[in-house]
C-alpha cells in the first residue's frame, strides 16, 4: 500500500469544520481521497481472497436487495485499520456533541480500542468492516447498521470504483424520518477512493422542545451498468 502520507495526514486533510456542518444539516458528508486509484484496486481484489473475511452474505436472498458482501475478519488488513483509527478521533466530537444536544451519556471513550473493549465485554465480539460487490441491476435497500446495544452513530464508505467509468448508478442514498414530516431524501455519487461519513441511526434536528432525534437510513441506488466495490467503516462490533 502507498505510503505518501500518513493515514492521518490524509483524513486531517478534510475540511472538518464543513464536515461537521453537513453532518448537522444533511446527515452526511464528502470527505477527501482516502484512498489512492492503486489502493483501491489492491483492496478490491481482497474479494477473491476468502480466508480475510469471516462471512458472506446474498443480499438477495436476505431481501436486503441485490448484490453480496463480505464482513472483514480482525485483525484488519492494515489501510482499514489504520483508517479506522485515523478517524474515529475525528468523528468522535461530532458523536459527543450530538448526544449532549440529545440530553443523552456519551458513552465513547477517547480510543477506538477502549470502545471496541466496551462491545466486546458486551458481548459485541464480530467484526463489522465490509466490502461490497454490487453488479449491474443490483442495489441496496434502506438500512441501519447496528448489530448490538452498543453504537458509534457515525460511519464511513469509501467508493473502490470510477464513477461513469467502472460503473453508472450507484449513488448513495440517505432518507431521513423527519418530525411530523415526510421524509426527505439526499443522493451522493462518491468519487474513486473518497470517503463519505453518515449517521448510523439518527442525528439530533431542532424541534419545538429543543432537541429531537430524527431516524436515518441509508442504501444505494440500482447499478445501470458495470461494477462498484464499496469499503465500510463501522465503528462498532456486532454481537
Amino acid at each position: 500500500m502507498s505510503t505518501i502520507a500518513s493515514w492521518e495526514q490524509r483524513v486531517a486533510g478534510a475540511d472538518w469544520a464543513q464536515v461537521t456542518s453537513d453532518l448537522d444539516q444533511y446527515g452526511g458528508a464528502l470527505l477527501p481521497q482516502l484512498l489512492s486509484v492503486d489502493e483501491t484496486a489492491e483492496i478490491r481484489d481482497l474479494y477473491q481472497r476468502d480466508k480475510l473475511f469471516r462471512s458472506r452474505i446474498d443480499m438477495a436472498r436476505h431481501r436486503f436487495g441485490s448484490g453480496e458482501y463480505k464482513y472483514f475478519r480482525a485483525p484488519y488488513p492494515e489501510p482499514i485499520e489504520r483508517l479506522k483509527q485515523a478517524l474515529y478521533p475525528r468523528l468522535l466530537p461530532v458523536a459527543r456533541d450530538w448526544w449532549t444536544r440529545l440530553g443523552r451519556q456519551a458513552p465513547w471513550p477517547d480510543s477506538l480500542d477502549e470502545w471496541l473493549d466496551r462491545c466486546h465485554a458486551v458481548g459485541q465480539t464480530k467484526s463489522t468492516s465490509i466490502l461490497l460487490r454490487y453488479r449491474e441491476g443490483d442495489w441496496n435497500a434502506l438500512h441501519r447498521d447496528l448489530y448490538g446495544d452498543l453504537v458509534f452513530p457515525l460511519q464511513v464508505v469509501i467508493n473502490l470504483n470510477e464513477p461513469g467509468v467502472d460503473h453508472t448508478g450507484g449513488e448513495f442514498l440517505l432518507v431521513e424520518q423527519r418530525p411530523r414530516a415526510q421524509s426527505r431524501g439526499t443522493s451522493t455519487l462518491l468519487p474513486q477512493g473518497h470517503g463519505y461519513v453518515f449517521t448510523t441511526r439518527d442525528r439530533p434536528v431542532p424541534s419545538a422542545r429543543g432537541w429531537s432525534a430524527a431516524p436515518v437510513r441509508h442504501g444505494v441506488s440500482a447499478i445501470r451498468s458495470g461494477e462498484r466495490h464499496t469499503l465500510a467503516l463501522v465503528f462498532h462490533d456486532a454481537a
